[in-house]
């Protein structure tokens, strides 16, 4: 089994320039096979999660060619319209080619989207908007795929239940082929989403934010080819920010200024933590002062984001007081809390008393359990130590990483091809 062996205990300083977002380049490479011609997608990270999508899209008759961090595809024709249960259970992405598919082929044939388990990640909410839209779809639990059929996608007004990324993201692909006007209402908020609208609309689509939560597609005939360039990463962001605030480090980040971090650096603000704001990045350090406590809840956007709450635990476990952190996104996202305890870390689990749960909780309620916790409680600061620790998904697993950088002694991390997922070399 892949492993990292860390000798911790040393402080993070120097420069460094992150890679292209993941969750941009995922979206964009299916973007790019709604069109007949060719695209070209720069600063595209070399990241698994990438490479396993670049798999899909050559079995589904895709040319596409990744050159250093430049990706050409050219999607001139599908052969299939069936991806693999093996390719789909590696990436929860997999799901949004059932969009082009369905434009192109009218028919797509797509597993049970795979990933991280981050909980239940519903699918739910896509699959009733695309039916909204004029798709036939079934799950046939026998061999684990949905079934879609159309005699053509048309536009539709869908409001979602509840805020979801993907289905936002899903919906705007096949509006902007589909006969007619989409309008998506409590559509994500993301920058990621407004990123993929940048995309789309450089090769010629009509998608356009029009009120809050609210996004209309016009649909067009055909899509041209184009080039677009992935922006940086902001989850690789906030993971560097704290490797340098959690070893008493420095860390400059270029192009920090270019993110959408704000919500991050807030916390930063409350949390007394050391960053100046530069004219070609942003400069993280530590201050001899230490940090302070904070209480975070992590929620869709303009909230503070659910990728960060792993990485905020293991700062938040120098914190000179009580912090806590409330994940309202997903049901079940404390699995890391297990290793940074074994690292030392005191940090117990709680159900915050809530009121009108169905607002508060993005999750679906019948994903809950009694066995699922919501909320931790970190009591700092303590000294961490090294462990042999196992990642259990992309952010849990940058969780450790920190921490064992932080830590005395010699740290083994298992199963971090995880991490391969979502982070560059």
């Amino acid at each position: 089994m892949t492993r990292f062996v860390i000798k911790g205990g040393k402080k993070i300083s120097g420069e460094v320039k992150v890679s292209g977002s993941k969750n941009v380049a995922l979206k964009v490479l299916v973007a790019a096979c709604l069109t007949k011609e060719k695209v070209v997608i720069d600063n595209m990270p070399r990241i698994s999660d990438v490479f396993v999508m670049i798999d899909i899209m050559k079995a589904l008759g895709v040319s596409v060619k990744l050159v250093d961090h430049t990706a050409t595809v050219e999607a001139k024709s599908f052969l299939s319209h069936e991806i693999s249960l093996e390719n789909g259970a590696q990436a929860r992405t997999s799901s949004l080619f059932i969009a082009p598919l369905l434009l192109r082929l009218k028919e797509a044939i797509i597993p049970n989207p795979g990933g991280c388990r981050l909980g239940a990640r519903p699918i739910d909410r896509t699959i009733e908007g695309l039916r909204f839209m004029n798709a036939d779809i079934t799950y046939q639990s026998e061999d684990g795929y949905f079934h879609a059929k159309t005699n053509g996608l048309k536009g539709a007004d869908y409001k979602f239940d509840k805020n979801t990324h993907t289905g936002t993201e899903t919906l705007i692909l096949a509006g902007v082929l589909a006969e007619g006007v989409t309008v998506l209402k409590n559509a994500a908020e993301e920058p990621e989403v407004d990123d993929l609208i940048a995309f789309l609309n450089s090769i010629g689509a009509n998608v356009k934010r029009t009120g809050h939560r609210e996004i209309t597609i016009q649909g067009v005939k055909n899509l041209h080819g184009g080039a677009y360039t992935i922006p940086p990463d902001r989850n690789e962001i906030v993971t560097f920010a704290i490797a340098a605030l959690v070893t008493g480090g420095d860390v400059f980040i270029s192009q920090a200024n270019d993110s959408k971090i704000e919500e991050f650096l807030e916390k930063l603000d409350e949390a007394d933590a050391g960053y100046n704001k530069e004219k070609k990045g942003i400069r993280f350090f530590a201050k001899e002062s230490g940090i302070k406590p904070t209480n975070v809840v992590s929620a869709v956007y303009p909230a503070f984001m659910t990728d960060w709450q792993a990485p905020w635990a293991v700062l938040m476990t120098q914190a000179k007081g009580v912090s806590t952190i409330h994940e309202t996104v997903f049901e079940n996202k404390f699995g890391y809390v297990e290793d940074l305890t074994k690292m030392g870390a005191d940090i117990e689990m709680f159900n915050p008393e809530v009121s009108g749960k169905k607002n508060v909780y993005n999750f679906n309620e019948e994903d809950d359990s009694p066995d699922l916790f919501h909320a931790i409680r970190i009591i700092g600061p303590t000294k961490l130590h090294n462990a042999i620790v196992t990642t259990v998904d992309i952010r849990a697993g940058a969780a450790i990483v920190l921490a064992a950088l932080a830590a005395k002694g010699k740290s083994t991390i298992f199963g971090v091809d995880k991490l391969d997922r979502g982070y560059e070399d």
